[in-house]
């Protein structure tokens, strides 16, 4: 046998027959430490930023923060829809049908990165200031945001890959991709910031960024071009039609709306900020808060991706006793991690804060944002594992319905309305007042959820070819 098949026979057996909750525990630890190690890139540009001194400085990168989310978001539309077709199809035995639906995303997300590249540097002026980027901070704005507007042509095309290297078990590559870029990131940084290397200031930390994540790119092409992967991309698969990119985007959308909505939400909470004495400050520790905030959800999202393939898998299947067992395991491990991360952020705000900022008022301001974001936060691991699992059953409306609630309709509503009559304390508010409607949301919807997936693994079609 060769070493190559005994590789693929190994991964298929995780997502078929090994107990559920060890493959979802398998999966997700590599997962997660991957999208830690792709945390890194923020939190190490945000930590060095610091280091230059200037609260202007650190206010522009906090404003850039929603374009990173939107590019995240139309990452995800594909790579999360493909990843889960994929996985159904490969839990059917549809190899074939892997192969294309891979192969025609990874080809259509290299198009879109070019074309948000050059739409993103064309419109960057005013795109940075509707987020929020006042006329002290425009420049140093544009010259971070110009670089994440390069790294898009290389940052979707990967993320539909490493999404696929999950779907079929393949953490080990997509760990070492993503954390090789982040290292080489932490390296960069200060060579291409500080006046002893290249002193480019805040666009130094954008260029090594960018090129990190052309590494990460490199080290996925090879993987798949090497065939060593268990779904091959290769140019007979590409089959670009209206069927198979509606298949992937109607189960892509609810993940992405995610992202938008966050978007959205650190936008708008900046919004609200600028009329407040002080803003610039409260921008500032806004924008380290986010990058804090993102490290908790990229832990429930690596539990998440743990969780997806395994699920969709044994749905492709229809393997019902296989197919709940990791319901069940999934429900209980988010609400137990984002309880874990909460009470972490909670006692450790104010030394977490002083990592990236030695000013009082700016530690004390995210002192308090980053507790009110955290406060009710099982709503989010509750909400959004429960938006992937509809998404893996093909419940896409629901799906999409549960990822604009959150940070979508409730937060909107609530940064839009509290901070009009409340200032600053109506910011504090907006988070857990969102965070407890969605709860009350989410809990009815579980019964249905599971009858659902019953229904439809009893009379689906799974995998079928699209």
């Amino acid at each position: 046998m060769k070493p190559t098949q005994s590789i693929q026979e190994n991964q298929t057996t995780v997502l078929s027959t090994l107990n559920p909750a060890k493959a979802i525990v398998r999966l997700a630890v590599p997962a997660t430490l991957a999208l830690l190690a792709k945390a890194i890139y923020n939190i190490v540009d945000t930590a060095y930023i610091g280091m230059l001194g200037s609260d202007s400085a650190l206010a522009a990168v906090g404003v850039t923060l929603p374009l990173l989310l939107i590019m995240v978001s139309i990452e995800n539309i594909f790579a999360a829809g493909a990843a889960v077709l994929a996985g159904r199809q490969l839990g059917a035995g549809n190899h074939d049908g892997a192969n294309r639906t891979v192969t025609t995303i990874v080809g259509l997300s290299m198009g879109i990165g070019v074309l948000l590249c050059v739409l993103g540097i064309i419109f960057i002026e005013p795109l940075a200031r509707a987020f929020g980027a006042s006329d002290a901070i425009l420049e140093q704005t544009e010259a971070y945001a110009f670089w994440m507007f390069i790294a898009a042509v290389f940052n979707l095309p990967a993320q539909s890959m490493n999404c696929a290297a999950r779907a079929e078990s393949s953490v080990k590559i997509s760990t070492i991709a993503v954390a090789v870029g982040a290292a080489l990131n932490i390296l960069l940084d200060p060579i291409f910031m500080f006046s002893w290397g290249l002193d480019l200031g805040v666009a130094g930390a954008s260029i090594a960024t960018t090129i990190s994540q052309c590494v990460t790119f490199v080290i996925l092409a090879w993987f798949y071009l090497s065939g060593r992967s268990i779904i091959k991309i290769k140019p007979r698969y590409f089959k670009l039609s209206s069927g198979l990119v509606w298949s992937v985007v109607s189960i892509g959308i609810p993940t992405a709306v995610i992202q938008i909505c966050l978007a959205a939400a650190t936008s708008l909470t900046n919004i609200a900020a600028k009329p407040l004495p002080d803003s610039e400050r409260i921008i500032a520790a806004y924008g380290v808060v986010q990058r804090l905030i993102l490290i908790g959800c990229y832990v429930v999202m690596g539990f998440m991706q743990g969780y997806q393939p395994v699920a969709a898998y044994a749905y492709g299947a229809k393997n019902d006793k296989r197919f709940h067992t990791s319901v069940r395991f999934a429900l209980k491990g988010s609400l137990l991690l984002t309880v874990i991360i909460a009470a972490v952020y909670i006692l450790l705000a104010k030394p977490l804060l002083m990592l990236f900022n030695r000013n009082p008022v700016v530690v004390d301001y995210g002192r308090w944002l980053l507790i009110s974001q955290v406060a009710l936060y099982p709503a989010f691991g509750l909400c959004y594992m429960m938006t992937i699992t509809f998404q893996t059953i093909g419940a896409s409306k629901m799906g999409l319905f549960l990822s604009l609630i959150r940070q979508g309709l409730f937060y909107v509503l609530f940064i839009l309305l509290l901070p009009k009559f409340f200032g600053l304390t109506g910011i504090y508010l907006a988070q857990p007042a969102a965070d407890l409607l969605t709860v009350c949301i989410c809990i009815p919807l579980i019964r249905p959820m599971k009858r659902i997936a019953r229904e439809n693994m009893s009379g689906q079609k799974a995998g079928d070819p699209v």
